[in-house]
């Protein structure tokens, strides 16, 4: 497998002026996998995309792909607006519909898949959050029948947020029970914040150890890479340059070595201030060099 192909690293771009943007960026960073919005993250409705905006977007992808070994995945990530697991009928009704047309957009796209924070069951408890969640997450892929895969991403376990722990998602997928349309996220720094260490191979076989007794690895569709500003169980969802964190470079560079997730996009979602992923991409590719 080409090294570039193994690592698979991407980024969250920016879509303003039109999403087929971010593609010509990914270009320039040499990426190989991709996340965007599809829509304006804060706001619950927006209007269909535009066909000419569709036919350019498909025209860099085929730019973007031009030589490569395989087709590359490119995901989407939801509004921060949607929470399936609310008791409340109301915005329950609201996230479903509104997952339903990020997973529709996506589809347009021809996207791999949509990343969705589960959800907070704010105090009905755990179990009837999942199943609320499980519930909206049905409708919403059977809406869409064919579409992108669902991909759940874990949390860094503040509040009430459903999916901190591995034995969480794997009880969603379960009860979700879309088999070839579900798949897991998993955010490092997320994991990090709701107590999974990865900063030495000890803590990281420990980590990975947990994870295969929970869900089986071809689940994990996507990474998303982020160092902790938080300490380890802290719960604090605060992104940090790669190496620059409580993390550090160390439990990066196993992942990257770990041949169960060659090919698997990795995506930072790091500050994009002072040329953020360049600084990253190269710390990411330096390790794998080292």
């Amino acid at each position: 497998m080409d090294p570039e192909e193994r690592l698979n690293l991407g980024s969250h771009l920016s879509v303003a002026g039109g999403a087929w943007k971010a593609l010509d960026e990914a270009i320039e960073l040499e990426l190989t996998s991709l996340q965007i919005f599809t829509k304006n993250a804060s706001r619950w409705v927006q209007k269909p995309i535009d066909p000419a905006a569709i036919e350019k977007w498909h025209a860099g992808r085929a730019r973007w792909e031009e030589g490569a070994p395989s087709p590359r995945r490119v995901v989407s990530h939801t509004s921060y607006l949607i929470n399936l697991g609310s008791p409340k009928d109301e915005l329950f009704e609201k996230s479903c519909a509104a997952l339903t047309d990020e997973l529709a957009r996506a589809g347009q796209l021809g996207l791999h898949g949509v990343v969705q924070h589960p959800g907070a069951h704010v105090g009905s408890g755990v179990e009837a959050g999942i199943a609320r969640i499980a519930e909206g997450a049905r409708r919403a892929l059977d809406a869409t029948e064919g579409g992108p895969k669902l991909l759940l991403e874990n949390t860094a376990g503040a509040g009430s947020t459903i999916g901190r722990t591995f034995e969480e998602l794997r009880d969603l997928v379960a009860q979700i029970d879309r088999p070839g349309r579900v798949a897991v996220c998993l955010d490092t720094c997320h994991l990090y914040a709701s107590g999974y260490d990865l900063r030495d191979a000890d803590a990281y076989a420990a980590t990975m150890t947990e994870l295969e007794a929970h869900l089986d690895l071809s689940l994990v569709e996507c990474w998303h890479l982020n160092d902790s500003r938080g300490e380890l169980g802290s719960n604090l969802d605060r992104h940090e340059h790669i190496g620059e964190g409580r993390i550090g470079v160390e439990g990066f560079r196993l992942l990257l070595d770990d041949p169960r997730f060659h090919g698997v996009p990795k995506i930072l979602e790091t500050a994009k201030e002072d040329d953020g992923d360049r600084r990253n991409l190269a710390v990411l590719r330096a390790l794998v060099e080292a």
